[in-house]
């Protein structure tokens, strides 16, 4: 099983728990892919799908963004599978909710503002796993 197990918790505890992994793997994902493709694809073809701020941005910012993305996408998921470590999971949260944080101020600054409700759920979803894994046992 994982560290974080729904073992001998209150229904709605359960819920909570099935939901927190719900995020953490969607998020993943996401994470997951987005890192992927800003390391691996040149700065002009992320213009041309749809990342205009990729022509402005030094490449090794998107090489340094996307190797997070990576990393934390691994510490959504990896700590709680494996039972090493699940603190890292709410810390890995923390990380990826930071560089939402960041995307909103630049899309912000540069007017994009049709990017900026993706960037806040991202974010919101975020933080329920800061929450859900760190604070709500505190």
């Amino acid at each position: 099983m994982s560290a974080y197990t729904t073992q001998n918790l209150p229904a709605k505890s359960k819920k909570l728990e099935i939901a927190l992994w719900g995020v953490q793997t969607l998020l993943a994902l996401f994470y997951g892919f987005a890192g992927f493709t800003k390391v691996s694809t040149a700065p002009a073809d992320l213009v041309s799908m749809g990342m205009a701020y990729a022509a402005d941005v030094p490449a090794g910012l998107l090489l340094f963004v996307g190797t997070a993305e990576i990393l934390g996408a691994l510490g959504l998921l990896l700590p709680g599978i494996t039972k090493i470590k699940p603190v890292l999971t709410p810390l890995a949260a923390i990380g990826l909710s930071t560089i939402q944080i960041l995307a909103i101020g630049l899309h912000a600054l540069r007017g994009e503002w049709s990017v900026l409700p993706m960037n806040l759920v991202v974010l919101g979803l975020s933080l329920f796993i800061v929450w859900g894994r760190m604070l709500r046992k505190a």
